[in-house]
């Protein structure tokens, strides 16, 4: 397979073969051309050169519908859902369940309850899927994904958002579907799992295939080099930090229905991790303190001065910066160009005019600091790798003056060597002296990161560990409810 794009060749003469029943990772760096490569199998792509056989026979080129008429079906890293059309809308769409031309909604729910039974989701089918978390609609992307009866099912980052837990019902989903004789093509980042759920393991990097291994011949450092091209020796890399005074209070913060008398403290210098599973109210609780949510109780406190944030504009005045865990919904205008992402929050005018020289070496400065590669900041920051989008969003906050930043999933849908750079970045920012908070559900990141982790359980923090009580299972026990545990 061959497939150029104007100044770059995404995909350069590879060569990929997939068995029924096996894990097939395709691991790499961002822009190594992994998805360019699936969106070509899928036929989202058409290629410039190569040949597509199916069980031998050649395929010839008609579009992701032809595709999935084949049983080939794929979850994309980035969603295609109708946010405004209910869930079982979404799994059936444009090929409802009809009966004299008319849609047969029982049946209709009943198998979209079945499907996602099969993902482990439960939740009301009828509800709209704008009101779903990032990692709900990921699983109703996989369910719907499995509702084509594919024979090759490929899987674009489907864990990113997830929790251990909800990581381990995925599992058990594909190796279900390869007992049954699909073969499943699975791009991830995280090492982890790509040793827990491979098969075999293809390495891409620049666009060409560098290995084909079994699984059983890897390590990890082996697998990173090969991805890289260079030797990674710490994916943590945290400085020593001495946290000073209390700089962020947060009080009894409530909002009815999702947080419920949420009270926690970060100094200056210390990273606090925020963990619990998906839907504890980690992301609500970031969103309130920042202004982008209201509450009905509560008080924020910065340097002991109580603050009144009723929009995200007195957060940024204040200090307080939120880095969404959807850069490309929330954090990102997408059309515009890396300078004008940057300069977003702190525009640089002068009498009402935009000062665009100023925007200019803002946005240099910056890609220099935060080694941001781009080859020019008037690119679209859609054209731009996941790792380089998330250090342009980190970017626009720090250009304001930020004193308190919350993280929320920053290594979500990056490369191993962006994680490395991501979290080099959030040490660094930490031993400035400003507030760190971090929000993970991929735990390795918060205990190798954190001064302190706060667990939330169902909107409330429920127990704050010291790095002294750091374990896994405390963590778990603790975001679960599994059991009573005391905290010294």
């Amino acid at each position: 397979m061959t497939r150029r794009f104007p100044g770059v060749t995404a995909v350069a003469e590879v060569d990929l073969d997939i068995y029924p029943g096996e894990v097939h990772v395709v691991a790499g760096e961002n822009g190594a051309g992994k998805s360019t490569l699936m969106k070509i199998l899928y036929q989202v792509e058409r290629p410039d050169a190569g040949q597509i056989y199916l069980n031998g026979e050649p395929l010839s080129f008609h579009g992701p519908h032809y595709a999935r008429a084949l049983g080939i079906a794929m979850v994309h890293q980035e969603f295609a859902l109708a946010p405004h059309l209910s869930v079982a809308e979404n799994l059936f769409l444009g090929r409802e369940p009809l009966r004299f031309g008319f849609i047969r909604r029982r049946r209709e729910l009943a198998e979209a309850r079945h499907l996602l039974e099969q993902v482990g989701l439960n939740l009301d089918p009828r509800r709209l899927v704008a009101s779903l978390s990032v990692a709900e609609q990921q699983l109703v992307e996989i369910a719907r994904a499995i509702s084509f009866n594919a024979r090759v099912l490929i899987l674009d980052e489907p864990t990113a958002t997830l929790t251990e837990q909800e990581i381990a019902r995925l599992f058990e989903v594909i190796r279900q579907l390869t007992a049954q004789g699909v073969a499943v093509l699975y791009i991830s980042h995280r090492l982890d799992e790509i040793f827990q759920i491979a098969d075999r393991v293809t390495v891409m990097r620049d666009g060409r295939v560098v290995a084909t291994l079994p699984r059983a011949e890897l390590s990890e450092q082996k697998l990173v080099q090969l991805m890289v091209g260079r030797a990674i020796t710490n994916l943590y890399p945290r400085p020593e930090t001495h946290p000073g005074p209390v700089l962020l209070r947060v009080e009894g913060l409530s909002r009815r229905g999702l947080l419920h008398d949420c009270s926690f403290e970060v100094h200056a210098g210390e990273i606090l991790g925020l963990a619990g599973l998906i839907g504890a109210g980690r992301s609500e609780l970031a969103r309130a303190v920042c202004g982008a949510d209201p509450i009905d109780s509560g008080r924020i406190l910065l340097d002991g001065q109580e603050l009144h944030i009723r929009r995200p504009a007195d957060a940024i005045r204040a200090g307080l910066a939120y880095v969404t865990e959807d850069r490309k919904r929330e954090g990102l205008a997408l059309d515009l160009g890396v300078d004008q992402n940057i300069t977003l929050a702190s525009l640089p005018v002068r009498l009402g005019l935009l000062l665009l020289r100023r925007e200019r070496s803002v946005a240099l400065h910056a890609c220099q600091r935060l080694n941001i590669r781009t080859p020019s900041v008037r690119r679209k920051v859609r054209l731009l790798s996941g790792g380089n989008q998330q250090k342009v969003v980190v970017a626009r906050w720090l250009e304001t003056q930020a004193r308190v930043i919350f993280f929320d999933e920053p290594a979500r849908g990056i490369d191993v060597g962006a994680k490395a750079e991501m979290f080099a970045l959030i040490g660094r920012l930490a031993s400035e002296g400003r507030a760190i908070v971090l929000i993970s559900s991929y735990l390795p990141e918060l205990l190798n990161m954190c001064d302190r982790i706060a667990v939330m359980r169902e909107g409330r923090i429920v127990g704050t560990l010291s790095r002294g009580q750091f374990s896994e299972e405390r963590i778990i026990a603790l975001a679960t409810g599994a059991s009573e545990v005391t905290i010294p």
